[in-house]
């Protein structure tokens, strides 16, 4: 597998992984017609801006991928040290085999050594999702809240989004943390 930064030509790309992620339900809070060319040049743009996108090309087929990361800051100046928005996925095909802690990984790493600006990276998940709550977990996400009734499922459930924060250990901060 070959991990690399993201670029616009990638967007048919992401666009054909994302439309293949959004037929498992649950999977991602996207149903398949709403996996458009428009949604990923958006955020693949502001990734590349304020953020950052890693995608894994499969190795045999290199123009195919088959995982994505990206997330972004938002444009709210009391919010520029937090990257969110962040979305991941694994080709149903591949799933399993480790890719998905590898480019999660990848992407931690990266914000560690080469972004000192961003303090924090929030997630959400759905609460059912429990493989995705012990992944992020184990890789020193918390769970940081439980939004109930937030997300309804394609079969017309309700369950609550969780959501999850990854603190930089190498954030710069005046060291003045604010407690309630």
């Amino acid at each position: 597998m070959h991990y690399r930064t993201a670029t616009p030509t990638d967007i048919p790309a992401i666009v054909k992984l994302y439309k293949a992620v959004s037929k498992i339900e649950g999977y991602i809070a996207r149903l398949e017609h709403e996996v458009t060319e428009d949604y990923v040049s958006h955020f693949l743009h502001k990734s590349i801006e304020s953020g950052l996108i890693i995608v894994g090309e499969n190795e045999e087929n290199p123009e195919e991928l088959i995982a994505e990361i990206h997330g972004y800051t938002s444009d709210l100046t009391i919010f520029k040290h937090v990257l969110g928005d962040v979305t991941f996925l694994v080709h149903p095909d591949h799933q399993g085999k480790g890719i998905g802690r590898t480019i999660i990984t990848i992407f931690l790493d990266e914000i560690a050594n080469n972004r000192p600006d961003i303090g924090k990276v929030e997630l959400f998940t759905g609460e059912s999702n429990r493989r995705a709550i012990g992944l992020y977990q184990s890789l020193g996400f918390m769970i940081e809240g439980r939004m109930e009734l937030r997300y309804r499922t394609p079969s017309g459930t309700y369950e609550a989004d969780i959501p999850m924060g990854w603190q930089n250990p190498n954030f710069e901060f005046d060291g003045n943390i604010p407690r309630l």
